[in-house]
This record gives structure tokens, sequence and C-alpha cells, in this order.
């Protein structure tokens, strides 16, 4: 640069000829020219492409590849050595693969996509799923997590559920309202299958006939995005990437999703600190603005569930979601609903609730209520031990004592077990602390029958020892009542009897 400089002042300033300073240097006059019209060195400028003789008949063949590609999903498309392999062993190109590599490149370069940068409106919100590990109860997981954010003022709702279904992207949506306070007035999403039922064009859709129930309620605007154009809800991508990066690393560790998605609440509260970038403002500010253009909430909230109608096995088992509940015996045959939601499963048999269970998330799994299956077993007491539905029922140590002393009284004849079921069937009306305390009793007063039970489960538990009085009962003062002889009911006893 010095040499640079003097030379432009020597010619420029103090007149010396171009000859002599060209003499001098040991330059040509081209490069006197150039240093003479540019201020600082504009460095080397290729006027045409280089020829490639050797790459340059395949440079279609590659673009062509590169093309193909674009339709296929982005793990499955060649690499740049995958296209040397092909282009050598289908073309017969003669050259390496370092000119293969150094093409593909280019061309990546020249076909890749500009975006266009869009304007975010107070009160608009995008929606996404991500995927993130988390060590639940010990064991590494793979779970969904849902994201909604606000782009105006860059909020963000995130929680994480076992897995992606409607009625988990309902219930999603109904935390997410609460958390903002209010409803976005228009919301983007993908195009996943729990949303849409079908593509009607570039931004029309077919939803969920459930999804439809849940913008009803809402009453914001939906837009979908192009297939596989996430950029147009490009915000809550990012947040997707943003809340696993800062909120979910290193890898939770919880005993349940209740517990994680506790500390993600937080962890949202604490980000609307931060101040957004360019606009001078927390998020916290910004989401205030945002607010101001929401919907009002509805008086209650979406029903999330899921409602399924269904007929009872002959097992009295009813299948949701590729998993089993049991129901009460007598119900078996029998049409049910099944109302499920992200934490339970109800059943119902015309109006009435017969049955209740947490939810499943696996398949093929089952979950028995040992209750539901005492009543067919006191009519066969000898599948007691045999009965899948108990295998797992851990009672109190003083029921197995029960038992052992129900079945060796001499006075049921064989009917010791059945004794017991019954007894056990009191559990159906009473909880397991109430029947325990008055099997235990039972034991101590060596009590060893089901009406013996459920007297002292009467008598501790329900009776209530009350005086009676007749302060403003005055009229009751007038009664009178004879005292009766009861000498006279040692007449119906025999005279042996009666000695």
């Amino acid at each position: 640069m010095d040499r640079w400089m003097e030379i432009r002042r020597r010619v420029l300033v103090e007149g010396v000829s171009k000859r002599q300073v060209m003499a001098e240097e040991h330059i040509h006059w081209k490069t006197l020219k150039k240093i003479l019209e540019h201020g600082n060195p504009p460095g080397y400028r290729q006027k045409k492409s280089r020829p490639q003789p050797i790459i340059g008949p395949y440079l279609g063949r590659i673009e062509q590849i590169l093309k193909d590609d674009k339709q296929v999903h982005k793990k499955q498309r060649h690499t740049a050595k995958r296209i040397f392999e092909r282009l050598r062993d289908e073309d017969g190109y003669p050259g390496k693969i370092t000119q293969v590599k150094t093409a593909v490149q280019g061309l990546k370069q020249r076909s890749s996509e500009v975006y266009v940068p869009l304007v975010h409106l107070p009160g608009e919100g995008q929606v996404d799923f991500g995927h993130a590990l988390v060590k639940l109860a010990g064991k590494l997981v793979m779970r969904p997590y849902f994201v909604m954010a606000l782009p105006y003022s860059d909020a963000y709702f995130v929680q994480v559920f076992e897995r992606e279904t409607t009625e988990v992207l309902c219930e999603a949506h109904n935390q997410a309202f609460v958390h903002f306070g209010g409803v976005p007035n228009r919301i983007s999403y993908d195009n996943p299958a729990t949303l849409v039922a079908k593509r009607l064009g570039v931004h029309k859709r077919e939803l969920n006939q459930r999804f439809k129930q849940l913008v009803s309620h809402y009453l914001f605007d939906t837009h979908f995005c192009t297939v596989r154009r996430g950029n147009e809800k490009g915000v809550v991508e990012g947040g997707v990437k943003y809340a696993r990066l800062n909120f979910m690393v290193p890898v939770p560790v919880v005993n349940t999703l209740e517990e994680l998605n506790k500390r993600l609440i937080e962890s949202c509260l604490s980000d609307l600190k931060r101040k957004v970038r360019g606009r001078g403002a927390t998020k916290e500010e910004l989401l205030a603005v945002d607010r101001a253009h929401f919907r009002d909430m509805p008086a209650a909230l979406f029903d999330a569930s899921l409602k399924v109608s269904t007929t009872a096995s002959s097992l009295s088992l009813v299948r949701f979601d590729c998993n089993d509940y049991s129901v009460p015996t007598r119900y078996a045959h029998h049409p049910v609903v099944v109302k499920g939601s992200i934490a339970k499963v109800e059943i119902f048999r015309l109006d009435r609730k017969i049955a209740q269970h947490d939810r499943l998330w696996l398949k093929e799994a089952v979950t028995f209520d040992p209750l539901h299956y005492l009543a067919i077993l006191e009519g066969k007491p000898g599948a007691l031990d045999h009965a899948r539905p108990l295998k797992d029922w851990n009672l109190p140590e003083c029921f197995a004592l029960l038992r052992r002393r129900m079945e060796a009284k001499e006075k049921y004849h064989g009917d010791g077990t059945r004794e017991y079921i019954r007894t056990l069937r009191l559990m159906e009306r009473r909880s397991l602390g109430r029947v325990t305390r008055a099997v235990k009793k039972a034991v101590q007063m060596e009590i060893y029958t089901r009406d013996g039970v459920a007297q002292l489960l009467i008598s501790g538990e329900e009776f209530r020892l009350t005086t009676f009085s007749l302060d403003g009962r005055e009229h009751l003062r007038q009664v009178h009542i004879a005292k009766q002889d009861l000498s006279s009911y040692g007449d119906l006893l025999g005279p042996q009897e009666a000695a």
C-alpha cells in the first residue's frame, strides 16, 4: 500500500512523467494505469471463467442430479462423493473427485433459495413441534415438545408431551392461551395429519374434525405453510431450536413430565426479560402489545379430550388408542363411550361414568382395576389366585391373614375363599384405607365373616354418638310411654331353655 500511494503521489501531485516512474519502479504501463485509476489496490478481477475441459461436459449431468434430489427427502440425497461415483461408473468421467466437489458446491450456491424478510403484526402466533431427549424416571427417552411463538414479541410457550396427537395439540393450545393471557388472531402451522385431513391447494386445507372444533371454539384464523417451506413460520422454527438448546441442555433429569413442564414454564417467563434485537424493548413489554391485539378468552376452555364409541369385550376391556382399559364385568359386551384426555381415560355407559384410569401412552398395553373383576370372581372363587387383574394388586398384609383365617374355618365348608372375595368387594363402596382399618380390627377381634367386617366398617366410620335434646321440641314433653313387661318374652322359650 505504501508503494501504491507513493507512485500515485509522484505522478498525480509532483508531475513526474509516467515513463520515468515505469522505468524506476519496473512496472508495466497497464499496471501504472491501474494504480492511477484506483485509490486502493482493486485486487484480482477475473473477467471470464476459466475453461474446464475435464469436468465441463459433466456439469449438466451434475445439475440434473441436484435438481432431482429436491424431490426426495433430504436424508436420502446425493453427496458429492456419490455423484462422483455415478459419473465415473455410469458416464465414464475421467477426472478426480476434487473437481466434482467444487462443481457441486458452486451449483448448490447458485441454486440456494433467497427469502424475503416478513413483517410480523402484533397478535399473531406460530406453532410447531420439536423433539428432545429427556431422562424420565431414570430412562433416557425421546419426547415431542410443543412450541407456540408470538413473532411480534418473540415470546415462547413450551411444553413436553408423551406423544404428538390431536388431543395433545388441543390441550397444548388451551395451556398456551392461558399462559399468554389471550387468543392470537392468526396462527401459522405446518401440515401435520393431526390438523390437516386433506390439502386442497397451496394454502387451502380441509381440517381435521377435532381441530375444526378447536378453531370454532376460539375463533382464530389459521394459516398453513406451503409444503416444505418452514421459512413461512421462521420465528417458531427458531424457537424450537432455541428451546432445545437453552431450556433442555443438559438433558433434563426428572421423575415426571409435570415436573419438567413446570421448569419449562419458569424458563419461558424468565426469557421474557430479554431484549429483542433491534427493538429496544424487552419481550415482556412487547408481549403487552401482543395482548392488546388478542381475542378475548371464552368463558370456558375447549374440551380437548377425544371421544370414541366402542364396545366392552368379553374380558371387560375397552380399547382406546391401541391400549386396553378395564370396566366392571357387568358392562362386558355393552356399548360404551371413551373420553380420553392427556392425563386420564374415562369410560361412560349411557350418562354414567363406569370407570376411570390413568392414560397409557404405550402401545398394546393393558391396565386393570382389580375391583372391576371381584363380582365375577365371587361366582368363580377358584380363579382368584390366577386372575390376571389381581396379579399386581398389593394389599396390606392383614388381608392375606384374614383370607387364611376365613379359609381355615370349617363352617364355611370350602367357601372361605368366596367369603374373602365378598370382603374385598367392600372396597367397591369404601376406600382401601377404611376397609384396611376394619380388617385389622376384625383380625384382632377374631371376626372372620364379611358381614362382621362390614359392621366394624360402618360402626367405626359412619356412626357417631349423638345426644337427643328436647330443646325446641316442647310438645314432646307431653308424650308418656308406659313401661313394658318383658317377662312375657319368656313364654317363647321352652321350660328347659327358660330355666
